[in-house]
């Protein structure tokens, strides 16, 4: 605030997002419950959240009462055995494509070795060069 007692009305440059733990979303949602309309509103604008945010914390109290309260948002930790499986997969693959190409390129080279032996054998034969 100024001194002249007005809120700044500056914004800060990144939004910061807040955590409650169980025992503040139950402190809350607890006090909300018991409160009027009026009353309401007052606590919703002092702890700075939205009517939406308590009908989530109650949905997740009636899913699984202090349990669901603790959950975190975003996805579960990633099981590292499941990533280095992943991993493994990849490289399994891009190996067995590398193998596949080594493959047709052996092949190709076989099957040219092949045709340039038949015309080396069939160019001796073809009678152009004169025999002694």
């Amino acid at each position: 605030m100024s001194s002249l007692g007005v809120p700044d009305p500056e914004v800060p440059a990144k939004a910061r997002t807040r955590r409650w733990s169980a025992a503040e979303k139950a402190r809350i949602l607890a006090g909300y419950e018991v409160l009027g309309k009026a009353a309401k509103g007052v606590l919703l604008r002092r702890e700075g959240i939205y009517s939406s945010l308590i009908a989530s914390w109650r949905a997740q109290r009636d899913q699984g009462a202090l349990q669901g309260l603790a959950q975190s948002a975003g996805r579960p930790p990633a099981d590292p055995v499941d990533r280095e499986n992943a991993r493994l997969r990849a490289r399994v693959a891009r190996l067995e494509a590398d193998l596949d190409k080594a493959r047709r390129v052996i092949d190709v080279q076989g099957k040219l070795s092949a045709l340039l032996g038949q015309l080396a054998t069939g160019s001796q034969h073809s009678g152009s060069e004169p025999t002694s």
